[in-house]
């Protein structure tokens, strides 16, 4: 079976003005994702472009929730050794599109972010966060490309939109508070961007996380007196924030 990253005709599909053709297409590549144990970068690099257009050719607010759903329920279906290459090459994307982005169009590529960075929490809680090796090569992932501390190319807009959404998302997938949850292992990257960033507006958001939302207090019997500040407060506020500073214009905003 030929690659579909190779096959013009399924990336034509999948940013296709038709929603019924891209609809068929990411149906298509959940079937063939469920089989197949490699990739190449290139061909994940590629598979991303067609992946971004078919969210970016989408129009109407339900159906744009809908498909960020959708394509982050690909998280669900890519195989084990696949699952961090995926993520990376998602990423990846993200920073490099992320300039492109129009005002109308930010909405919903935020939406996509934070159900990116919740499905993939979700998938490493569901062995009760034990594959510890596969959590430090997705938190690598993470220092690599959307929290980078250093990286000029990596836009701050994106970078405040993860800080942002971050504990939110973990506190969704331990809500239970089990105690299995490797917190300070989880938090690395936001500690890393904190110390290691040579943007003071970058340091002064991590830090905002990182103590002032109350939810990291007695996680997991490990936070602090501090807590860190809630994403409600400053979530799609913060995103705008970063996209200006990007040079994007203001942005809606999306239902969730």
């Amino acid at each position: 079976m030929a690659s579909p990253t190779q096959n013009s005709p399924f990336l034509k599909q999948l940013t296709s003005s038709d929603r019924r053709k891209r609809d068929q297409a990411v149906d298509s590549l959940r079937t063939y994702l469920s089989g197949r144990t490699t990739f190449e970068e290139i061909e994940l690099l590629k598979l991303w472009k067609g992946l971004f257009y078919c969210m970016w050719m989408q129009d109407k607010p339900r159906n744009q929730q809908r498909l960020a759903i959708d394509l982050a329920g690909l998280v669900d279906i890519v195989t084990e050794d696949m699952f961090v290459p995926f993520l990376d090459a998602f990423w990846k994307t993200m920073a490099r599109e992320w300039k492109g982005i129009d005002a109308l169009r930010m909405d919903k590529f935020l939406f996509l972010i934070r159900q990116y960075l919740a499905a993939s929490f979700r998938q490493l809680a569901k062995q009760q966060w034990k594959d510890t090796d596969r959590i430090e090569q997705y938190m690598d992932v993470l220092r690599a490309t959307p929290l980078n501390a250093r990286d000029h190319k990596i836009p701050n807009g994106l970078r405040y939109h993860v800080i942002d959404i971050y504990v939110d998302e973990l506190d969704k997938v331990d809500a239970d508070r089990d105690g299995h949850m490797p917190l300070e292992q989880l938090l690395r990257p936001l500690m890393a961007l904190r110390k290691e960033s040579p943007t003071k507006a970058v340091r002064t958001r991590v830090k905002e996380a990182l103590e002032g939302d109350e939810r990291l207090r007695d996680w997991n019997g490990k936070g602090d007196d501090k807590g860190v500040e809630s994403e409600r407060s400053n979530g799609p506020e913060a995103a705008r924030d970063g996209a200006h500073e990007d040079g994007d214009e203001e942005w809606g905003g999306i239902d969730e």
